[in-house]
């Protein structure tokens, strides 16, 4: 599909239209051709433009999603399913990091977007710079910063451990590259690395936890319970802002605010959010209700890009029809038989309903985000490896940032540092894994995963060799993380990012690899 540039402009929509490789895999709009058939040729630079925009905008849908909707309904999953804090749940007094449900939802963004671009061999590519750029990133510039920030004394027993595991998987993801395909069993192997790591870093390091706010129904129940309308409690469950924060938020933060505003609002009418933490649950009845309708009927929309929704049962009767008849009975039920002020007993099932609409947006938004990229690439002549380990890499990356920098500032650098190590295991074996095993079918089994570039062996190495950097620098300075450690970490990536470029742009080049 990248000949059409070198074709002449009145020739564009013809070649898209006929060429098989410029078709998108999933997604709901077809941005290939609507960049080279919907706009005309000098306005190339506008779709451009609204393409980076949207790409952007997506980048928010992820972060809101996961933040406000998946991190908080796996939580309560957690909490409903008695597991371990230590597994699941993040307090600022634990320096546990899991490797599962707080890195699944940490790492949602990532993960969906590397498992989404290796569904299609065409943008394999995207996935493998993502996870390898993503890594060197978070290693050493978010690390690097830590360090900068806050100077402090890393324990000993926890880093060393979350490098070593982090190595193997690099390892691992290398040998794959290496020969070039990965069968089931390698497949379901990636995953082991992760689950050894979750039990090392429960069983090594056992740190008593403290929830960092009061369990429901321990403190400040209300003395005279107040009873509101179901309209009211609707429209407030409904409403995106808190105007005494609005009042109180700088200027910039009000922009970002409004940017959000509208993804919030369709995210509370599709999505419940179950709140352990919280009096009532989070129970609000008249928009629960409503959610048994519109959750069902978002995953079934979503999934497949809609394909299973709009299919018509024996050519009749749409299915989205029936979810919709099938939602509104239960709804009406579920409204006549509970009461505003207090959750029913079955009000865990929407945490596991809330986990599912959540991922299912977070899917969509990944995979339109990935075909977007594929479309930029084919515009400016860029591969899926440098597409994947910069803008992808980047956008995935900026939450962690600013929240361990965050973490850092507010006294916290070891948690923090570890976060750099932590999720980022998770991400690599669950996005390497789970993106093959979903290319693999009954009658083939094994997955060709073919390097396009010297840039993939770049990124390898580079990502190995910083580990191997802090495995050896950080015992040789007795675990403690100066400034001048965290300048070497930032100058290394800075170095790798002009490398990366100057062979993307054939600067660098070799005659076999």
């Amino acid at each position: 599909c990248w000949e059409v540039r070198k074709r002449n402009s009145s020739d564009w929509c013809r070649f898209i239209r006929s060429n098989p490789d410029c078709r998108l895999e999933g997604g709901f709009l077809d941005y290939i051709e609507g960049v080279f058939c919907v706009f005309p040729p000098r306005l190339l630079p506008l779709a451009v433009t609204l393409y980076a925009l949207w790409l952007l905008y997506l980048f928010i849908i992820l972060g809101v999603t996961a933040e406000k909707f998946f991190c908080p309904n796996l939580s309560a999953i957690s909490t409903n399913l008695k597991l371990s804090h230590n597994v699941a749940v993040f307090s600022l007094t634990s320096p546990l990091h899991g490797v599962t449900f707080l890195a699944l939802g940490n790492g949602a963004p990532d993960v969906f977007s590397a498992v989404v671009a290796f569904s299609n061999p065409r943008t394999a590519g995207l996935a493998i710079g993502a996870i390898f750029g993503a890594g060197v990133f978070v290693t050493t510039v978010v690390a690097g910063g830590i360090a900068l920030v806050k100077p402090f004394t890393a324990a000993s027993r926890p880093f060393l451990r979350d490098v070593i595991f982090y190595m193997v998987a690099v390892f691992l993801t290398f040998m794959v590259l290496y020969f070039g395909r990965i069968t089931l069993g390698e497949a379901l192997g990636e995953h082991r690395p992760g689950r050894v790591g979750t039990v090392v870093a429960v069983r090594g390091d056992p740190q008593p936890v403290q929830p960092s706010r009061p369990l429901a129904g321990e403190e400040y129940r209300p003395l005279l319970p107040s009873r509101e309308t179901s309209l009211r409690i609707l429209t407030t469950a409904l409403s995106p802002l808190d105007y005494r924060k609005w009042r109180r938020k700088p200027w910039y933060w009000r922009v970002f605010k409004v940017l959000k505003v509208p993804v919030e609002l369709v995210l509370l009418l599709t999505v419940p959010v179950v709140d352990p933490d919280k009096d009532d649950l989070n129970w609000k009845r008249p928009l629960n209700c409503l959610h048994v309708l519109t959750s069902p009927l978002l995953c079934v929309l979503t999934l497949k890009s809609g394909a299973y929704g709009l299919y018509q049962i024996q050519g009749v009767f749409p299915v989205w029809g029936l979810i919709t008849l099938v939602g509104s009975v239960l709804a009406i039920i579920i409204f006549i038989t509970t009461s505003n002020e207090e959750p029913p007993k079955y009000h865990c099932v929407f945490a596991f309903l809330g986990f599912l609409a959540s991922a299912m947006w977070i899917n969509a938004a990944a995979t339109e985000l990935v075909n977007i990229l594929r479309t930029l690439g084919i515009i400016f002549q860029l591969s899926n490896t440098v597409l994947g380990l910069t803008l992808l890499a980047w956008g995935n990356s900026i939450g962690d940032t600013f929240s361990d920098l965050t973490m850092a500032r507010q006294g916290y650098p070891r948690m923090a540092f570890s976060a750099c190590f932590g999720g980022i295991i998770f991400n690599i074996l669950v996005g390497v894994g789970l993106g093959c095993l979903l290319q693999m079918t009954s009658s083939q089994l094994v997955v060709k995963l073919e390097p396009d570039s010297l840039l993939v062996w770049i990124l390898a190495g580079a990502l190995g060799l910083s580990l191997v950097f802090s495995f050896v620098s950080v015992p040789a300075q007795c675990f403690q993380l100066s400034k001048a450690y965290g300048v070497c970490l930032i100058l290394y990536y800075l170095a790798f990012l002009c490398v990366a470029l100057l062979t993307e742009f054939r600067v660098i080049r070799l005659s076999a690899v």
